[in-house]
């Protein structure tokens, strides 16, 4: 696997992790926040997933496939969920979740 290719999956997981990370932090702050829940476990763990990947790929790891396999499931969960919230932070956690999860395609087992 090149480096140029590797390079593109870590950059979409960075965006990813970042995007995650704004989402949790403001649905944190929304009125209904029983109804942000699932939002933000998804959010966490998929920021964490993302961080993992960008890792292992740093270091050409043998588990990258299994780690990007993960990462693209997490993704699309988290993708789908956000979708569903009408929040700004919300629909761009999903653009940044459903990019990352096109990314690891490439890699994924």
């Amino acid at each position: 696997m090149s480096q140029a290719l590797y390079q593109d999956v870590i950059d979409a997981c960075n965006r990813c992790a970042s995007a995650c990370d704004h989402c949790t932090a403001a649905c944190l702050e929304e009125d209904n926040l029983a109804m942000m829940a699932t939002c933000i476990r998804l959010d966490i763990q998929c920021a964490a997933i993302c961080r993992l990947l960008a890792l292992y790929l740093h270091h050409d790891s043998q588990f990258i496939p299994g780690v990007a396999t993960l990462c693209r499931t997490v993704c699309q969960n988290c993708a789908e969920e956000c979708a569903q919230h009408a929040h700004e932070h919300c629909q761009a956690c999903a653009d940044a979740c459903q990019a990352c999860a096109r990314a690891c395609e490439v890699l994924a087992a």
